[in-house]
């Protein structure tokens, strides 16, 4: 029973509508006879009700009948994305050629006069069903084609993150970062970022899909450091001017080097905040940072999240030059230079939700 119900359900669905009964049993014979199931409805508003649960392959519609005529019902079904791949033949007494012209304006696929010609029906029906499934098997195949489109360019965006967190842990270990650091970083620009989402604030601006990028770009911000001496990353005294503006150039040379990533593929939104995140996290909220000496909003946000954020996990781990911070002590030290250095509405947010961070 299941097998002849499933045949039953492939075989074609030809929605007829015509509200003169004898033209409905006209052609129900004909497409019975073609091996179809003909389904019928006397007037468009039956047959649009209808539409919904039968789902026709192809609607024989005639144009002129009450309440509302054929030109009307197809331009409704050819308004809903449900329904307007359905072919259409408009049916009708009337050989015009402006009622022709008309009937293809409205989107119908083909034209079919009466008294009818079995054999036309035939042929008609025939081929727009046979278009159909091409046209579906057509779909189908762009389908499947974006599919694997997709999986494979998520194959090549997550080859070239790895490539970058490779790149990352080397200039890490060329600062003689702690191990974890990279995590810590993500982690806390997460937290802060979703706190951000949930102010009047910044909800506006900070979407979910912000909060994932930025958790997987803020790692990047000092990629720079790969390119920087190793007796300037790893002084434990404080740098004369030269070495101050070596070390300034960690934040462009990260940039660089996220620019010709993007250039070589999708420059796409992970991309973006990642260079945005190297070459603006050390400007300042005062406008005394580098290395462009910008200030306030025209820091790029995820910058001033990242300069916040990054700062308290430096100062919470330890250093060849002293021992980690409480997380007390850290924010005491960024309270002093909260509107100089950071955007003080972001230190704010993050002092609410420091238990919260790493």
């Amino acid at each position: 029973m299941a097998t002849a119900a499933a045949a039953r359900r492939d075989i074609p669905r030809i929605l007829i509508v015509d509200d003169v009964e004898a033209n409905r049993f006209i052609l129900k014979d004909v497409i019975a006879d073609m091996g179809y199931c003909p389904i019928l409805a006397e007037n468009g508003i039956q047959a649009l009700k209808m539409i919904q649960h039968i789902k026709p392959q192809l609607i024989v519609l005639d144009i002129a009948m009450p309440e509302m005529d054929g030109y009307e019902v197809c331009s409704k079904l050819k308004e809903d994305p449900l329904t307007k791949d359905i072919p259409i033949i408009f049916i009708s007494a009337y050989d015009d050629p402006n009622d022709i012209v008309k009937g293809f304006t409205y989107g119908g696929e083909d034209y079919i006069t009466k008294p009818f010609i079995p054999e036309v029906v035939k042929a008609r029906v025939g081929m727009h069903l046979k278009l159909y499934e091409a046209n579906k098997d057509i779909l189908e195949m762009n389908r499947q084609l974006q599919v694997s489109v997709n999986e494979q360019l998520k194959q090549i965006e997550a080859e070239r993150r790895s490539v970058l967190y490779a790149l990352i842990r080397v200039a890490r270990e060329h600062a003689c970062y702690d191990d974890e650091h990279m995590e810590k970083v993500s982690y806390n620009c997460r937290k802060l970022a979703e706190a951000m989402q949930l102010s009047s604030m910044y909800g506006h601006l900070i979407s979910d899909n912000y909060v994932d990028t930025i958790e997987l770009a803020a790692p990047l911000c000092d990629l720079g450091n790969m390119a920087i001496p190793t007796d300037i990353l790893q002084k434990q005294g404080k740098l004369d001017p030269e070495e101050k503006e070596v070390m300034y150039t960690h934040t462009t040379i990260g940039a660089q080097i996220l620019e010709d990533v993007g250039a070589a593929g999708n420059n796409n939104a992970f991309i973006q905040m990642a260079i945005d995140i190297a070459h603006y996290h050390h400007e300042s909220w005062d406008g005394s940072g580098y290395p462009e000496g910008i200030k306030n909003d025209e820091i790029p946000l995820a910058a001033q999240i990242v300069s916040v954020a990054s700062d308290y996990s430096a100062l919470t781990e330890d250093r060849t030059y002293r021992k980690a911070y409480s997380q007390e002590q850290a924010i005491e030290i960024m309270e002093l230079v909260a509107g100089k250095k950071y955007n003080p509405d972001i230190f704010w947010i993050m002092k609410k939700i420091v238990r919260q961070l790493h």
